[in-house]
This record gives structure tokens, sequence and C-alpha cells, in this order.
């Protein structure tokens, strides 16, 4: 099956870049920020439309105009890449997509009713894809129909400049579906990783387990910066563990590390300290405090 459309459903910071990359690779996209048919009078919809897609697809354009101060793209391109993406809030403009790649929070419940929705409103063909960091496929997937085309597409953060992919494969997943999503996450410039459809798949499950170590340490009494510098100096790691949690937020760590322990056992529990700073709101760079301050200087 060829891919001419993509929809996203979640216009996220994932759900947003998933769209940019798309669109950047030739694809038209539909970027759906919000399912509110249905939610709302008929009448106040035309409103919340506009609002809601100049709020989802702003960030792109962000994104764009870095690439053209960097000279990788022109003001040409720009044009051209955001007229491919169309913003809606309405779920069953899906139906127009060959692959829909669901990236909403990382909540079990929201994800599977999301894809029985899609279930009824996509034709049998279309690829129906999560880009969940930890929720295992057979699990979102379990009360939908057509589970050999279901797939797990799990992008990083940011996802305009990560090149890995991790493509996860339930017990169900046909080869199909399988070779057509990698072959999608290779026309984007990316490399597809295999990944068996466990808690976590590799790299939530080795990450966050890192992430958790330097968090203790942190409690044994070590600073947060020499940390991060041990870890970048003598492991040459790109960032520190406790400035990638930072980026990625406590909340989103710990519920993955609360997901991998359901499946796991005891060896993936949350440190106290993890805990203490998701209760307190210090979730890192989009609170402007988790182990830094990000605060704006006065």
């Amino acid at each position: 099956m060829e891919i001419k459309t993509v929809a996203v459903i979640g216009a996220g910071t994932m759900g947003s870049g998933i769209a940019q990359v798309a669109a950047q690779a030739g694809y038209n996209v539909i970027l759906i920020m919000e399912n509110l048919q249905g939610q709302i009078p008929e009448k106040d919809l035309p409103r919340l439309q506009a609002e809601y897609c100049v709020r989802g697809i702003a960030p792109i354009g962000g994104s764009l105009d870095r690439l053209i101060k960097r000279g990788l793209i022109q003001e040409a391109d720009k044009k051209a890449i955001l007229g491919r993406i169309k913003g809606t809030v309405n779920m069953n403009e899906a139906k127009a997509a060959q692959l829909v790649i669901e990236s909403v929070t990382e909540t079990l419940e929201l994800k599977s009713s999301i894809f029985k929705d899609l279930d009824a409103i996509c034709p049998p063909e279309t690829i129906l894809a999560s880009n969940t960091s930890t929720l295992p496929i057979s699990a979102i997937s379990s009360s939908i129909k057509r589970k050999d085309r279901v797939i797990g597409i799990h992008f990083m953060n940011p996802v305009p400049v990560m090149k890995g992919v991790e493509v996860i494969l339930s017990t169900f997943t046909s080869q199909d579906t399988a070779d057509t999503s990698k072959n999608f996450v290779k026309s984007l410039d990316k490399e597809p990783c295999e990944a068996k459809d466990h808690a976590g798949f590799i790299v939530s499950r080795l990450l966050d387990v890192l992430i958790n170590e330097a968090v203790q340490c942190v409690m044994d009494g070590n600073k947060p910066e020499e940390v991060d510098k041990a870890m970048k100096l003598c492991c040459n790691f790109p960032i520190g563990p406790l400035e990638l949690c930072d980026l990625v937020g406590a909340d989103v760590v710990l519920h993955g590390l609360e997901t991998m322990e359901n499946e796991f056992g005891e060896r993936l529990k949350a440190v106290p300290l993890l805990k203490s700073q998701v209760r307190s709101g210090a979730l890192g760079r989009k609170t402007g405090k988790g182990f830094y301050d990000y605060a704006p200087r006065q």
C-alpha cells in the first residue's frame, strides 16, 4: 500500500514534530488537534477549529524558521511544507489517511478509546500506529478488529532532530504492516529500530532506568550538575540523565517506570525523589523548574 496522506492525532510537542517531518518528506498531513465533534454546539466549531489549528501549527512554523536561519531550507520550502498540513478538530477526517499516528497523553484508556474510534472511521487497510513510549501495543489495540494493521511507531524528542524511530510489532502485526511502516520511517530520512512489544520497548526501558538511578544518586547526596557532568565527560553522553529528565518531564519518566514496574516488577520501581518532583510540580522545562531552574532571568 502506498502512503500519500498521514493523519496525526494530537498536536503537542511530539504530534507537531511528527506532522512536520512527514510534511517535509512530501506527505499530505491531517493534524487532528482535538476531537470536538459532537461535544460542542455546531455553531462554535468554526471558531474553535481556527483557534486550535493556529495553536497546533504555530510551533511547526517556528521550527521551520530555525531551519531557514541555519540555511537548511528556504522561505518557499516553509510555505510548501505548511501548505501540506491541514489542521482540524474532527477525528472523522482521519478516514482520508493511509497511515494514522496517535500521539496523545500516555494514558491507556485514552489511547484505547481513540483506536476504537479510528477502527470505525478508517478503511480496513489503513495502518493505525501509536507513538507511545511505554504502553504495550497489544494493550492499546485489544478492543479493535484490525489487530494486524496496528503497530507502534515511537519517535524521539525532538522529532525533527532525532534519527532513530522505534518500530514495535505486536503478536498480531502483519509483515506487510511492519514493512510499510519501516519504509515510511526511512522515507523521513530516519532509521527504524525494531522492538518487541513489552512495556517500555527498548529506549524507554533503558533510559528510564538510567534516569531513575541518576535521581537515586541525587538522593544519596550528589549534586545534579555533578551527576550530569560525570556522564557527559566520562561516558561521552550528549546530555546528562537529569537534564534529559527535565527535557522529557519527570511525570513522563514516572509514568513510564510505573508502567514497566507493573510488567517487570520491583526492579523498575521509581525512587522516592522522582515521585516527590512530580507531586511538587517540578517537572522540568515545561514547568520552569525540575532538577535545574528554567525560569527566565529578570
